[in-house]
């Protein structure tokens, strides 16, 4: 009798173990999955290298603190994109400035790449500049300055999170040039210099892709820096003519940190 009981006992402990196994299985890989043994740790993989934090922004002496261009005798020249906007949009541009050799800057909006994480990694991993925009979006030379001072820290602070920097430039939102008291609170927030244009493509008013490559032909030179935007369907069919008339020329769209290198 003592030995049957034992034999009930051992049966009745070995079933609670199996439900708790088949329980911790469910909570872990669902209803319908098999509970999955853990791998030894002989056969796990090495965690691969964190990415490297990108590039600073750096002092440029001699040059203004606000740049609209780079050298005029080199034969150079920068494509700088606001980013937001769709991301597919912004991808396409992307891969095509890639695919004709041409490397971009990319000033992005805050809360765009708070919707859009990977972007930041995807425009740093193809060579190009990334930048601070603001973090909304709206016209910081009318903002309080604690107010121009969020907008300034607030994407610098997810540029740092994402990159492992605040970006290389900072470009004022809804403006082509900063206040004195916009450019002074970029300073303060790590920016030497703010990036303004000399090219305006209006692409953001939707005038059609000729329209866009006529205003970027009809004033691009050496050393120039050309404002476009990521969101504007009318800007990724306006690119290969853009670059087309570059190569005409004998211009090379290159980042701005080269163009003022």
């Amino acid at each position: 009798m003592i030995e049957t009981d034992r034999r009930r006992a051992l049966r009745a402990g070995a079933g609670l173990v199996a439900a708790g196994a088949l329980t911790t299985g469910c909570a872990a890989t669902g209803p319908t999955a098999p509970a999955r043994a853990r791998p030894p740790a002989t056969t796990r993989r090495p965690a691969g290298p964190a990415p490297a934090a990108a590039p600073a922004p750096r002092r440029y002496p001699g040059l203004p603190a606000q740049i609209s261009h780079g050298p005029r005798t080199r034969p150079q020249v920068a494509l700088t994109f606001h980013g937001q906007g769709d991301p597919a949009i912004a991808k396409a541009l992307l891969a095509r400035a890639e695919k004709a050799g041409a490397k971009v800057t990319v000033l992005a909006v805050g809360s765009w790449l708070d919707a859009h994480p990977d972007l930041a990694r995807r425009i740093l991993d193809g060579g190009h500049d990334l930048g601070n925009h603001t973090h909304h979006h709206l016209d910081i030379n009318a903002m309080s300055e604690a107010d121009a001072r969020a907008e300034i820290t607030g994407c610098a602070d997810r540029l740092r999170r994402l990159t492992g920097s605040i970006g290389t430039w900072f470009r004022p939102s809804r403006t082509q040039t900063a206040t004195p008291l916009v450019e002074r609170l970029a300073r303060r927030a790590g920016y030497p210099h703010v990036l303004s244009y000399d090219v305006d493509s209006l692409d953001f008013t939707s005038p059609g892709a000729p329209a866009v490559t006529r205003a970027v032909a009809g004033g691009i030179r050496e050393g120039s820096v050309v404002s476009l935007h990521f969101g504007y369907a009318d800007t990724v069919a306006a690119l290969p003519a853009v670059l087309e008339e570059l190569e005409r020329r004998g211009l090379r769209a290159v980042t701005t940190t080269e163009l003022l290198t």
